[in-house]
């Protein structure tokens, strides 16, 4: 009778003690019958390996409680299998959505997100050295990134993806959505129901996306000839929609026509300050919208209008576009650019009603 190996004695045994040695893929090769790559391959996603031999690793890696070595594999692969994902001001809600879809797309490809957050989009320095500690095989950064700290990327040769950044006079990967446009086409849309006087509660000012979408709205509204707006500063969360309409009102003496809020947790926060403390009727005296379409903005009790950005479409393109070129398969820098979709919610008048001077003037989306 042949004499069982320590492996199959151990294998029968049950599960290994965490105090004995930790077993390797050479012990599931034994075990299994099978050489050391295709056990390798089995753990690796999108690998070729035949169905039985999948079936024998994986039989083997149970009986031995065996868990690949992630470290021990990026030593042998020279890759970290990790993919950076810089991101700025968290407490906008909108990010959350991003992540996720994000996440998905990279565990996908059999790699990891390593998450770095920003308070302000001007400390993405302060992350960059540990960037470069875990050795990442890629970044995907919704920030804005200086001359300087673009050139560190390509010195270290470190793929690289912008999301909703797009700096001029750089060859850089981007995926983004058009924000000018955007605003643009809200004003347009408020302006024909015969909306005049405008407001906005800002972003922060070192928000590229907030400062873009700031000044299409201006652009527009210049265009069309109808008074400046009132602007006041914001910082994404709640507190900031409800003391920017008071700010407003304080500054204009009135209620204005129309609040644009730079996203939508601002407009939630103008929407409740006006329905519930000041009893402004919404949107029967004044308009709000906001950007993003956050969950919370379809509520029934907040029904916000809105602009929807195409996340899912943007994060599956951001991280194809990274995973070309961690496969050094760079090409010319490309940029990528969406439009977002109106969302015509219940709290803005968005068509003309007999009487409204925006149907005089004739004015139409741009």
């Amino acid at each position: 009778m042949r004499k069982q190996t320590a492996v199959e004695s151990r294998a029968s045994s049950g599960p290994v003690d965490g105090a004995a040695r930790r077993v390797t893929s050479y012990d599931v090769a034994l075990l299994a019958g099978v050489s050391q790559s295709a056990v390798s391959r089995s753990f690796k996603p999108g690998a070729s390996v035949s169905p039985a031999t999948h079936a024998k690793v994986m039989q083997a890696a149970t009986a031995l409680d065996y868990i690949p070595n992630a470290a021990a594999r990026s030593l042998s692969t020279r890759r970290s299998n990790l993919v950076a994902v810089i991101v700025s001001n968290l407490a906008n809600l909108y990010y959350p959505q991003v992540l996720s879809d994000l996440s998905e797309q990279i565990a996908r490809q059999g790699k990891r997100l390593l998450l770095f957050t920003l308070e302000r989009e001007a400390d993405v320095g302060k992350v960059l050295g540990d960037v470069w500690q875990y050795q990442v095989d890629g970044a995907i950064v919704a920030a804005w990134l200086s001359d300087e700290q673009l050139a560190e990327f390509a010195r270290r040769e470190v793929p690289l993806v912008l999301y909703n950044r797009c700096p001029r006079g750089h060859a850089v990967h981007a995926v983004l959505c058009d924000q000018a446009e955007a605003a643009r086409l809200l004003v347009s849309r408020l302006a024909e129901a015969g909306h005049r006087q405008f407001a906005m509660i800002d972003g922060p000012g070192d928000s590229t996306t907030a400062q873009e979408r700031k000044s299409g709205m201006v652009e527009r509204l210049l265009e069309l000839g109808l008074p400046s707006p009132v602007v006041v500063s914001g910082n994404y969360d709640y507190a900031s929609g409800g003391q920017g309409l008071r700010k407003i009102i304080d500054r204009l003496g009135r209620i204005p026509d129309a609040v644009i809020c730079g996203n939508d947790i601002m407009a939630i926060g103008c929407l409740d300050t006006a329905r519930h403390l000041l009893g402004i009727q919404v949107p029967l005296n004044m308009s709000v919208a906001g950007f993003d379409a956050l969950e919370a903005s379809g509520w029934l009790s907040y029904d916000v209008t809105t602009l929807r950005q195409p996340t899912q479409k943007m994060a599956a393109d951001a991280v194809a576009m990274l995973l070309q070129l961690m496969e050094r398969r760079p090409g010319a820098a490309e940029r990528r650019q969406y439009v977002s979709c109106l969302i015509e919610g219940s709290t803005a008048r968005l068509s003309g009603e007999p009487g409204y001077p925006g149907q005089q003037l004739g004015l139409r989306a741009a």
